[in-house]
């Protein structure tokens, strides 16, 4: 299986996914982009250490980025060369494993994707299921358990060679700050073969859900259940928040997993509207961290030349349109890019900075000689002004377009 694993087609199909993600540098300080020229002088040797069991990983590299919801996800950058190898080991054992995973699990698997994880909730929200089971793993990918993992792994993989390799990597160690701390739980998010290992874990949890008739949607550690009442939701919660402590070894989160009605609760970023026929809407939290970000965009504060301010509009807008684009309430999208062109009218407003140069400004919008006096000497407030009716119908949304802007409402 190991041979296999290392066969020529596998890696160069492993080197072009690891360098197409780019992604940061592991603790040796060595960008992806220079993998090829690694591989070239390190490989023969590396290759040998694999086969006969003495290849031993770096550690991860410890990096930290912010929740949404507040907090920071610590994450786990392998090195270049591990990266390469773990996704080589992913591409082989995601093609065993893959095809025993249940239908409903959507999260790091082929021809799947997020969206579909969405679609499906709605299906049973409009097929009358409206309560859900909301359930929060607590710290999962920190918190899987090694041996039982490894054990699992050792139905399905029978070459010694792979499963001690993939238990060095679980037990590489994290440096942070110079030093290295061993892991003896978990599986670093960061890494190309965490995703795999961690749908294997809860992969008996779908099967659990299965048997007992459960409808259920899960994307990695986020799992929602749905069902026809709160009795049944409470007694589905109190049982298989007994099974996940008692097989899996994980814990779920009693503060964040909750039993609530769809619409009220958000996942993967969206939601679902109160109707008969529920529609999919973003949820206000993802609104809410949309308006974050643009408003860092669009900072007065922020001494930026527009055109330069509208290509990283631009570059957060199309992302974030091309993600949200699954929802069918099209007033979210119309309403916030109404919010963003009033910021942009107020930085404008302010780049103007004196009467003189408004009033230049406003005449060559069309505006007539007496209503640019009025307004270029007014003393209301940037954001007052902003929604002005002489700035609405001169800088409209034509008139940002024509400067480059993208649109939320181009779906």
């Amino acid at each position: 299986m190991l041979e296999k694993i290392l066969h020529r087609n596998n890696l160069n199909e492993a080197y072009r996914r690891v360098v197409r993600n780019k992604g940061s540098h592991g603790v040796d300080h060595i960008p992806t982009s220079e993998l090829k020229s690694q591989i070239s002088e390190s490989w023969n040797e590396i290759e040998a250490q694999l086969l006969d069991g003495t290849y031993q990983p770096s550690p991860v590299r410890r990096v930290e980025i912010p929740k949404p919801n507040g907090g920071k996800r610590k994450l786990g950058i392998p090195t270049a060369m591990d990266r390469f190898i773990q996704q080589a080991i992913n591409l082989y054992l995601q093609r065993i494993y893959d095809p025993s995973f249940s239908n409903s699990s959507y999260g790091f698997r082929p021809g799947k994707r997020a969206h579909d994880a969405v679609r499906k909730a709605q299906e049973y929200v409009n097929d009358g299921y409206r309560w859900v089971v909301d359930i929060d793993l607590e710290k999962f990918f920190d918190r899987v358990h090694h041996d039982r993992l490894m054990r699992t792994l050792s139905c399905r993989v029978k070459d010694g060679r792979i499963l001690r390799i993939i238990r060095r990597y679980l037990q590489a160690g994290v440096m942070e700050n110079g030093q290295t701390q061993t892991n003896q739980a978990g599986t670093p998010q960061g890494s190309p073969l965490s995703p795999l290992l961690s749908n294997i874990v809860l992969n008996e949890l779908d099967k659990e859900l299965e048997s007992r008739g459960i409808r259920f949607v899960r994307y990695a550690d986020d799992c929602q259940i749905y069902v026809g009442s709160r009795r049944a939701a409470e007694r589905i919660l109190r049982n298989i928040s007994q099974f996940i402590k008692k097989k899996l070894k994980l814990k779920v989160n009693k503060e964040k997993s909750a039993i609530d009605r769809p619409w009220k609760r958000t996942f993967l970023g969206f939601s679902f509207t109160l109707h008969r026929d529920s529609k999919i809407r973003v949820a206000k939290q993802s609104i809410q961290r949309a308006k974050q970000e643009l408003r860092r965009l669009t900072s007065r504060k922020w001494s930026l030349a527009m055109s330069d301010r509208i290509k990283k509009l631009n570059k957060f807008i199309v992302g974030w349109r091309n993600y949200f684009q699954l929802a069918e309430t099209t007033s979210t999208f119309r309403e916030l890019m109404a919010w963003l062109r009033r910021r942009l009218r107020m930085i404008r407003w302010k780049e103007w900075k004196t009467p003189k140069t408004r009033r230049k400004q406003l005449l060559s919008l069309g505006v007539t000689k007496a209503k640019a006096f009025e307004w270029s000497n007014t003393r209301k407030g940037y954001w007052r002004i902003a929604s002005s009716p002489i700035l609405h119908r001169t800088s409209n949304d034509k008139y940002w377009r024509q400067l480059g802007l993208k649109s939320l409402e181009a779906r």
